[in-house]
């Protein structure tokens, strides 16, 4: 069993490929080390909408535990450190594989 994230993201104009640079750089790496693995990631230039996936074995419940501990790591922290914001909006949901 594992559970898994969508999480889709609307770039702020003009910031889109150096979002998908950093993202490239930073969340194939960092996530997986966190406990999470990266399911997929595309993106749509023209829209600047960017989608991706992260898994974790696991129910929700450790999802939300694995997830906390993300948020708050030191390895997270540095790597969002002195960033500009550059998502205008986020959507985040559990799905299914059917």
């Amino acid at each position: 069993m594992k559970t898994t994230q969508l999480r889709q993201y609307v770039i702020i104009d003009g910031l889109y490929e150096e979002f998908v640079a950093w993202w490239q750089e930073t969340m194939p790496v960092l996530r997986p080390a966190m406990g999470f693995i990266v399911e997929f990631a595309y993106g749509s230039p023209e829209s600047n909408e960017f989608t991706w996936a992260v898994s974790v074995p696991g129910d929700v419940a450790e999802f939300e535990r694995v997830d906390a501990a993300y948020k708050v790591s030191p390895e997270r922290a540095a790597v969002f450190d002195g960033l500009p914001d550059r998502v205008a909006s986020m959507r985040l949901s559990f799905v299914e594989t059917y």
